[in-house]
């Protein structure tokens, strides 16, 4: 079977990472697509801001059901204003109740100026106990690097810059194509 005629499942690659630090937040996703051992794209964007900027979204999965996911936590965010944990808990109540929803294949990392959340379709929201979160087939590298890298004197950015550099160097499915989103935090 060619990489084209494997089912959707096999589409593969996203590394999003989440870095909180001086004052800052951090979401980045790398850009390479895969079908199998084909790379499709090298400048997928996963990565997006909401409610006017205030909120940072990356995701790891199906494209098409990441973004109904986005459009699903945006509606929650414009009905809980300012209120991402409750946005972000509705939104995998939902996920995990709608029959339609259930099927979704991704995963998102969202933040603001207060915190940091990891969303899954079994309904679960979580808050990393670190200060730094990751998603994807090179997540556990990236958050790994990360974690490393923290202790050490450098802003959020530089961090989540080295760590994806380290997860696309043993990642197959990662590379170095960033997109880059960042707000201020509260620490």
């Amino acid at each position: 079977m060619s990489d084209f005629e494997r089912p959707a499942a096999d589409w593969r690659g996203t590394t999003i990472l989440a870095v909180r630090k001086g004052g800052k937040v951090v979401v980045v996703g790398d850009g390479q697509v895969s079908v199998g051992n084909t790379v499709m794209k090298h400048g997928a964007r996963k990565v997006r801001t909401l409610a006017g900027g205030s909120v940072l979204t990356g995701f790891a999965g199906a494209t098409a059901d990441a973004f109904t996911l986005f459009e699903r936590l945006e509606g929650k965010l414009e009905r809980f204003p300012n209120q991402l944990l409750r946005a972000c808990v509705e939104l995998a109540k939902d996920w995990r109740t709608d029959r339609y929803l259930r099927r979704l294949e991704a995963m998102l990392i969202c933040a603001d100026k207060e915190g940091t959340y990891v969303l899954t379709g079994t309904g679960d929201v979580l808050e990393p106990d670190h200060a730094v979160a990751a998603i994807g087939s090179g997540g556990g590298y990236a958050l790994a690097a990360a974690r490393a890298l923290y202790d050490q004197d450098l802003d959020a950015e530089t961090i989540a810059r080295k760590a994806m550099a380290i997860a696309a160097d043993i990642c197959v499915y990662t590379n170095g194509n960033l997109t880059i989103e960042q707000l201020a935090s509260v620490e």
